[in-house]
């Protein structure tokens, strides 16, 4: 695959090394001489200086032969028309653009990207994306990822196993004697810094870093089996009142038991969110500020959320709310570095905004029938959600002889609304989902599994 990006920073750099990684001919663009000089030095792709959204550069980068336009500059207008361009000049068949400001997305304005107007195949939005995260991680206060599949009926849960964990020491296979009628399946496990799908007769760890696959009304005892019964967060203090803390605000409010309360440094931004909000009590000031977070109660609040645009006010402000009483605290982080501090500092979880977006991103780059994806680990694999096909070798024969190789492993079959814990005389029908982990290296495996075409044969 031939892909053009458009915007060398986090996102970009990202999105760049996993396609490059896989095999694919990758053109970076941005305007920064210094992001383009470390794309170079680090990645085998191409990269260019100039303007996304010039014509004649996008022609240079090979757009008239490429089968994808992802566009992720810092400016929302760039990046819309970069698409623009290489519909109408190009003929680009896939344009991916990155759209922060919520004026362009207002439900009104929805035949904007419309391919008679503006013609985006693909609109990313990050706060967006990160709000939803957010309240993913505050429904399921014990685990540290929470990802929505087949329509919200599967869940895909990343939780660490501490000491006080019932089942460690337990090999896999022996879950599934001690449970048997709990519709969950570990798939990963992410033991010092490297990530595996496990086979049966593989143990976890106290430390580990695990991920099962579960029907949605099983995930709640499935946390407690792994030794995480928190409850849900009834009092939340939301540190940073931009477009990302008021939209969650604005959705906790939709829940009569949640109490919130907004923390916002600039006076300005604090009196739009006091009008834009119903019952959170907004409060100006700042997040670091020991005497305005006991006058919020942060001493009886469940989770503390920050959400500003500094890294280390929103860690900082993690470590002093955890000090001062909060019972749980989630940290969105930009930096990447910044990941591996989580545990010394006793945050609970961190939220990283450009590995939700590459995931996003990674689910129109890939090929077959794939419906949803999110990597994890820093990509060190995916969990991948994927029609059956009557094409597919894996239709039709028991699990146990179709031999998936190491490094694959089927969470869940979905079939209309059922949803079926895989074994080895399960079999998959056509039309059915699955939802699955693969290793990095195995990702390729997977498309061909679910591709639509014959040629796999």
């Amino acid at each position: 695959m031939k892909v053009i990006i458009c915007g060398a920073g986090q996102v970009g750099f990202g999105i760049a090394r996993q396609l490059a990684e896989e095999g694919n001919s990758v053109t970076v663009i941005d305007q920064s001489q210094e992001l383009i000089q470390r794309i170079d030095d680090m990645l085998d792709v191409k990269a260019m200086v100039g303007h996304g959204s010039h014509p004649d550069v996008l022609d240079r980068a090979g757009a008239h032969d490429a089968d994808m336009l992802i566009a992720v500059t810092f400016s929302d207008e760039v990046n819309m028309v970069a698409a623009q361009i290489g519909h109408s000049l190009f003929a680009v068949p896939l344009k991916v653009a990155r759209v922060r400001a919520q004026s362009y997305l207002d439900p009104i304005w929805r035949d904007l990207f419309s391919r008679d107007h503006m013609p985006i195949d693909v609109i990313i939005s990050p706060e967006l994306e990160v709000g939803k995260t957010v309240l993913h991680r505050l429904a399921n206060p014990g685990a540290f990822e929470t990802m929505n599949f087949a329509d919200k009926r599967v869940k895909v849960v990343g939780v660490h196993l501490n000491e006080d964990c019932p089942v460690v020491n337990t090999p896999l296979r022996q879950l599934t004697e001690l449970f048997p009628d709990l519709n969950a399946v570990v798939v990963g496990i992410s033991r010092e810094n490297h990530m595996f799908v496990p086979k049966r007769t593989d143990q976890m760890l106290v430390g580990d870093n695990i991920y099962f696959v579960a029907k949605s009304d099983h995930v709640r005892r499935t946390l407690g089996i792994f030794g995480h019964e928190e409850s849900q967060a009834q009092r939340v203090i939301i540190i940073g009142g931009g477009h990302i803390g008021l939209y969650v605000a604005q959705e906790l409010e939709k829940l009569p038991s949640v109490k919130v309360k907004i923390i916002e440094n600039d006076k300005a931004r604090a009196e739009i969110v006091a009008d834009q909000s119903s019952r959170t009590v907004v409060l100006h000031g700042d997040g670091l500020d020991q005497d305005l977070l006991r006058e919020a109660g942060v001493q009886e609040t469940q989770t503390v959320v920050t959400l500003t645009n500094h890294d280390e006010t929103n860690i900082l402000a993690c470590v002093i709310a955890k000090r001062e009483g909060a019972e749980r605290s989630l940290c969105l982080i930009n930096d990447r570095e910044y990941g591996s501090l989580m545990k010394t500092l006793n945050i609970d979880a961190f939220i990283d905004p450009r590995a939700t977006t590459v995931s996003t991103i990674l689910q129109h780059v890939r090929r077959g029938r794939i419906k949803n994806l999110h990597s994890i680990e820093q990509g060190q694999a995916e969990v991948i959600e994927a029609e059956a096909l009557e094409t597919s070798p894996l239709v039709g024969k028991p699990l146990q002889e179709v031999h998936l190789p190491n490094g694959i492993m089927i969470g869940a079959i979905v079939r209309g609304d059922d949803v079926i814990k895989p074994v080895g005389s399960s079999k998959i029908e056509t039309g059915d989902r699955v939802v699955l982990m693969a290793q990095r290296e195995m990702v390729k495996k997977v498309e061909q599994l679910f591709r639509v075409s014959l040629e796999y044969f």
